[in-house]
């Protein structure tokens, strides 16, 4: 590999890693942010999610930007408008104006990610673009704990702000090594397609909404049901606006090559996993374990490991043996595997949970880079933005789908099961403060978290309800913790069977037959290239 084509490399998965560590970065320090500023439970929600569903709804209008007028242009431009926005969030006095911050950074950040995949696919010779795929998928998938164990060293030293002052430098040096990278784009792009472009994102915005705010609100409130059932209505309507398009935002025909398709999904199901028990994990580590945001994130390393070495053999099998099915469907089986092992065995010390983990990231990580090299290998080079882009909103929904189903199942649990433990806490502190009461019990009953905080709160004379307490939310907390892996996990094996069924055996698939165009001849159509006479 020449030193243009590794400094290439670099140069994109640095920047696609300050993309996925922003995502998780502020799990870790919101504690802090919520007491500086003041911020609700739902402003904190949206903290959070405003940067992830902007992000996802922009990647694939994104994507064909950079296609249309160049990959490297936009990249910087992207880089750019996420730094303003993760500087901006220094100066920030309330709740809202931080979420604004994380919507501009979350603009920024959509037209990185894919151009950081499209110019390795475009500018990396062919016979080392797998190997290039496997390091950014690598990078990719390991970022989000990168994010927390960053954080967590600089939140140990540092104010919440020297997280965006970091974000901020390093998207200005990482626009000083852009300068030096080669760019590429379309060379013959027809008209861009608007009308796909608003139909795309409104579909994703309402998808990714609605998985995301379904936990807090519940699946059967009306916002939420008019965001899921609308969004996938929209999604129908671009599919077929895209079929009848000259210069379509996305080919949806490429979804009938069935090595493209199986890489989307078998991201979907990754990611599905991957955030889904980052989700749970996170909390049992910090609220049950009692580890510090630092320790979470280095506990989380199994994850990192595992990703990082297996996504190099993965490729290297699938495209060294034809055996993309293979891998694919191994793949997500062993991560199946792990994810259900951490519903049925008892995590009650590390090591166990750590095993299990590392068990979840060899299958992730066989499958991950595969996945990726499947459907950027059958996307028209031409259009490798828009191919990178589906394969990030994969990503997306998968873990979009991942949290909501973890929340749902976690918060409906844990409120069935703690209802005894907070008329408890109530009883016993109503003697002293009626008002204290309702506020104890009403923390204990929201979640772990809010138990957690309750007995930080409690003075040294009431030990025996602390214990009683967290006792109570343990109990509460970890059988739906485990029956959310559960889900996940049979989710993940469904999905496995499917692969080992439907993926073809070679990641460059045949090329999907065009469907036939039809020319009008009076009372009847012929296909154009029909030998029938009229």
């Amino acid at each position: 590999m020449s030193f243009a084509t590794a400094w290439l490399i670099l140069v994109a998965c640095l920047a696609v890693s300050l993309v996925v560590a922003a995502m998780a970065a502020l799990n870790t320090a919101l504690p802090d942010i919520a007491r500086s500023t003041g911020a609700t439970t739902g402003q904190m929600t949206w903290i959070i999610d405003g940067y992830t569903l902007v992000l996802a709804a922009l990647l694939l209008p994104a994507g064909a930007i950079g296609d249309r007028f160049g990959r490297k242009p936009v990249l910087m431009i992207g880089l750019v408008i996420f730094g303003l926005g993760s500087l901006a969030a220094v100066w920030v006095e309330t709740p809202t104006q931080l979420i604004i911050t994380r919507v501009v950074a979350g603009v920024g950040a959509a037209m990185i990610m894919p151009a950081t995949l499209s110019l390795i696919t475009a500018g990396v010779p062919r016979e080392k673009r797998a190997v290039a795929i496997s390091i950014w998928a690598g990078v990719a998938g390991a970022g989000a704990i990168m994010g927390f164990f960053v954080t967590g060293v600089l939140l140990n030293f540092f104010h919440w702000h020297a997280v965006f002052i970091t974000f901020a430098v390093s998207s200005v040096a990482t626009i000083a090594l852009t300068f030096t990278i080669g760019s590429s784009k379309d060379e013959s792009p027809g008209a861009f397609d608007c009308i796909g472009s608003l139909t795309s994102i409104t579909a994703i915005a309402g998808v990714v909404y609605g998985l995301l705010e379904a936990p807090h609100r519940g699946w059967t409130d009306p916002l939420i049901l008019v965001c899921l059932i609308g969004g996938v209505a929209m999604i129908a309507a671009f599919i077929v606006i895209e079929k009848r398009r000259t210069s379509p935002l996305l080919d949806v025909n490429l979804f009938r090559n069935r090595a493209f398709a199986a890489g989307s999904l078998s991201v979907a199901l990754q990611f599905l996993a991957s955030f889904g028990v980052f989700y749970l994990l996170l909390l049992q580590l910090q609220l049950v374990f009692g580890y510090s945001a630092l320790k979470s994130a280095v506990a989380l390393f199994p994850m990192v490991i595992g990703v990082g070495v297996f996504a190099m053999i993965g490729n290297w099998v699938a495209v060294r043996f034809d055996s993309l099915r293979f891998v694919l469907a191994a793949g997500i089986a062993i991560a199946a595997a792990g994810v259900l092992a951490l519903g049925i065995f008892e995590a009650d010390v590390y090591w166990k949970l750590g095993t299990m983990l590392g068990v979840c990231a060899v299958g992730i990580g066989l499958a991950t880079a595969p996945s990726t090299t499947a459907i950027m290998s059958n996307t028209p080079l031409e259009n490798q933005g828009v191919g990178s882009a589906v394969n990030d909103t994969a990503r997306e929904l998968g873990a979009a789908i991942g949290i909501a189903l973890a929340g749902s199942i976690l918060a409906a649990g844990y409120e069935k099961r703690i209802a005894e433990t907070a008329q408890a806490t109530h009883d016993q502190l109503a003697a002293f403060d009626p008002a204290a009461a309702d506020q104890a019990a009403e923390g204990v009953r929201g979640s772990l978290a809010g138990a957690v905080e309750v007995v930080n709160h409690l003075p040294p004379q009431a030990s025996s309800l602390a214990a009683q307490i967290t006792d109570g939310a343990h109990a509460a907390f970890l059988p739906p913790l485990q029956s959310a892996c559960l889900v996940l996990g049979s989710i993940l094996m469904a999905g496995a069977v499917f692969l080992g069924w439907f993926a073809p055996r070679a990641v460059v698939g045949p090329e999907p037959e065009p469907e036939p165009e039809l020319v009008d001849s009076g009372s009847r159509a012929y296909p154009r290239n029909s030998t029938e006479e009229a």
